[in-house]
């Protein structure tokens, strides 16, 4: 299996863990732009650490800069979103639909990266959007129209994921250093978290449970986006960003060992799609 493949499961994996993490943190009301700002601190903290042990030396270019700050700014902006929509709609649905970002990765791949789109990576791509889309299922909600907004909030999270994935692969395309750039992306939550806290929220406070949360997800997304990273250095923005989106399959097979959510025979096609997505795809 290629590196590039092995980075792109691992980075499958931790994201299935932290949309669960998520999940639990959205149940009750607290701040999404603090636990933002904490997981930014956090994973700030690691990346730097990570580059002191590596005695890397960082490249400031202008790719550097302008599309670290770009990729952060999507970045923030999809996971605010998404921890919006987790408010109000199951996991299982919430990180299905986020993984939709496959459709806009693709598309934008092909036009502004000039990545081939074969049969086989077609095929990968459309099973893996069936495994997502028969998981959309809004009968017996309790309030439909509050619950199509928030579907509505989890496909602008996931447009925005998708802008996130394929600007990170054109700025390393044109020469931006990817350790500083992921450096960018995690100032970019410490700035963002902050921001949204203050202006949205109305409230600047860390919390014991808030700073736990923050931890373990500054932990996850630190491990989630230096996977993606790697794989995407190393094969094609469409192939590795779709085979890391199939991340829904460890959230919702999470979400079941934990009693969050049943398994039900439609969650177990939807981990069938994946699994022969996945299959497809390493052969794309």
């Amino acid at each position: 299996m290629p590196d590039g493949l092995i980075f792109a499961l691992l980075s499958l994996a931790f994201a299935g863990v932290n949309d669960v993490v998520f999940k639990r943190y959205a149940i009750k009301d607290r701040s999404r732009g603090m636990v933002i700002f904490g997981i930014g601190v956090v994973w700030a903290g690691l990346q730097a650490t990570k580059i002191g042990v590596s005695e890397a030396g960082l490249d400031w270019n202008a790719a550097t800069l302008f599309f670290g700050l770009a990729a952060g700014a999507f970045l923030v902006l999809s996971n605010l979103l998404f921890l919006e929509s987790l408010t109000h709609i199951p996991v299982s649905l919430g990180s299905t639909i986020y993984r939709l970002n496959t459709i806009g990765v693709v598309a934008l791949a092909f036009l502004f990266l000039g990545e081939s789109m074969g049969p086989m990576k077609l095929a990968g791509i459309v099973l893996g959007l069936a495994g997502v889309l028969v998981l959309y299922r809004k009968e017996g909600v309790a309030h439909p129209a509050l619950f199509a907004l928030f579907c509505a909030v989890a496909v602008a999270a996931s447009l925005l994921r998708a802008a996130y994935g394929v600007v990170s692969k054109a700025g390393i395309s044109r020469g931006a250093d990817p350790e500083a750039m992921l450096l960018i992306l995690a100032l970019c939550w410490v700035v963002g978290g902050a921001l949204y806290a203050l202006l949205r929220e109305g409230r600047l406070r860390l919390t014991g449970k808030k700073a736990a949360y923050s931890l373990l997800s500054g932990a996850l997304v630190c491990l989630i986006v230096n996977f993606l990273m790697a794989a995407i250095q190393q094969g094609e923005a469409s192939v590795m960003i779709t085979v890391a989106n199939l991340g829904f399959v460890v959230a919702l097979l999470l979400s079941a060992a934990l009693r969050i959510e049943a398994l039900t025979p439609r969650k177990l096609v939807a981990v069938a799609c994946a699994a022969g997505a996945i299959t497809l795809l390493m052969r794309a």
